[in-house]
């Protein structure tokens, strides 16, 4: 199977999770396409903007920062991510993550149900 990105809806979500400013989600696949999968996407977010703190409980959610770099908030602090890091939250976890620098921040998010 190929999916076009032609396929691939694209959304605009407006303080995401709490967050600020807008997040751009390209969604690969939905969540009714995978199974053990809530989220298969490519996110993209603009300088200023952030994805609010939010919890992983009963799922796993991994980013991998494909472009620029962002802050992430975990429950010990602050972590500077960028190109080629993996983010990993689960098991009741909570993160958050924005874009404090003047490049677009662009990473997969998937999120596997435990």
């Amino acid at each position: 199977m190929i999916k076009k990105l032609s396929q691939m809806e694209t959304k605009v979500n407006e303080h995401m999770r709490g967050g600020a400013g807008s997040v751009q989600v390209l969604e690969l696949m939905g969540k009714n396409d995978v199974k053990h999968c809530r989220m298969f996407s490519k996110l993209t977010i603009k300088p200023g903007c952030s994805i609010g703190k939010h919890e992983h409980v009963n799922e796993t959610e991994y980013y991998w920062i494909l472009e620029g770099e962002g802050i992430v908030t975990e429950s010990d602090g602050d972590k500077l991510v960028k190109a080629g890091d993996l983010v990993i939250t689960g098991g009741g976890a909570s993160h958050a993550i924005r874009n404090d620098g003047d490049k677009d921040l662009v990473f997969l998010a998937l999120i596997i149900l435990d």
